[in-house]
């Protein structure tokens, strides 16, 4: 009788901190999203400088920076610290075995910025955006394709009601919407490219912190779009300090603090379920357009808003939500 009581309160004590981590990555990541929200609005206030190249460009090279500068001097204090820790050489191997993978990311997450950013001139905004906004269906079938992954029908019933309700959103754009069939197809490259990258971040959290995660993806990343703004010839950096604030904004706000909190959900949340949780992304930037820009809602996007939170709520409640190694 004694032993089943203790194993009850093992039982609950075991539950109430996997329970903990989960809401901690939960919270992290819609602040997360919220930070990237604001992609669209520091972009277009920068448009009168820069292209959305350059400005890609500035995020990705002020972030490796900033956030180079603050690691280096953690490390100076750490090496004068008198109770410091020797550097572990098992370290060093893990990132020699997994450069690969940091690369990948870099990478994918380089490309998807410039296919969507090239997207939106090819064809109208309405169309790029539920386009790439395919993004949670692409990471499922990935996951399913390359690691076997499977889902259930909560987690796939929360994710048609997500997405429904962004094709609603974008219903009235889509109405009147042309565009170019390059311009779609980058689109849908975009949001392949998010699915590579979410899963290759899911499986980087496992051995490497957020903040080692992101700083080598912010620089190989920086890496692989200098050739693409030499190439065109444009503005490189922002001639006022205007501009400057902008950019800046943008790689503090949506790079550092954004796509940190993010990359720190992925400990213990699954990809395809932050991939469903990213549809609040064009939510909250209409919301900002309405606040800031005075841009008219009409009453079908607020109900389309109330099905995105919806299905992003059922998907949330399901086992899939939640990453393997920490389920």
């Amino acid at each position: 009788m004694v032993s089943k009581a203790i194993r009850l309160e093992l039982t609950k004590q075991q539950t109430e901190t996997q329970i903990l981590p989960n809401w901690l990555a939960l919270v992290s990541l819609l602040i997360g999203i919220l930070g990237i929200s604001f992609a669209a609005i520091f972009i277009k206030l920068s448009e009168s400088e820069l292209s959305p190249y350059a400005t890609i460009f500035n995020r990705l090279w002020i972030s490796t920076a900033s956030l180079g500068l603050v690691n280096g001097i953690q490390a100076i204090r750490r090496r004068y610290s008198p109770d410091r820790e020797e550097d572990s050489p098992k370290n060093s191997e893990n990132f020699t075995k997994y450069i690969w993978l940091f690369v990948g990311y870099g990478t994918f997450f380089a490309a998807a910025q410039l296919f969507w950013a090239w997207s939106i001139t090819q064809t109208s905004v309405a169309i790029s955006t539920v386009l790439h906004n395919l993004t949670p269906l692409f990471t499922c079938l990935l996951a399913w394709l390359l690691f076997g992954k499977h889902f259930d029908n909560k987690f796939i019933f929360g994710m048609a009601i997500a997405l429904s309700g962004v094709v609603v959103i974008e219903l009235e754009d889509l109405q009147v919407a042309t565009g170019k069939v390059q311009g779609d197809l980058a689109a849908v490259i975009s949001a392949i490219l998010v699915a590579g990258y979410l899963l290759i971040v899911e499986r980087l959290r496992t051995k490497f912190s957020a903040n080692n995660i992101l700083i080598a993806g912010s620089a190989i990343a920086t890496l692989v779009t200098i050739p693409i703004v030499y190439l065109t010839h444009e503005r490189i950096f922002p001639y006022s300090w205007k501009g400057w604030l902008f950019v800046i904004g943008l790689a503090l706000v949506c790079q550092i603090i954004g796509q940190g909190l993010i990359v720190y959900s992925q400990n213990m949340l699954s990809s395809g379920f932050i991939a469903i949780a990213f549809l609040l992304d064009p939510v909250i930037t209409s919301l900002q357009a309405w606040l800031i820009f005075s841009e008219r809602l009409s009453v079908s996007s607020w109900m389309a808003f109330a099905v995105v939170l919806l299905g992003i709520y059922i998907a949330q409640l399901s086992k899939s939500a939640v990453k393997e190694e920490s389920a």
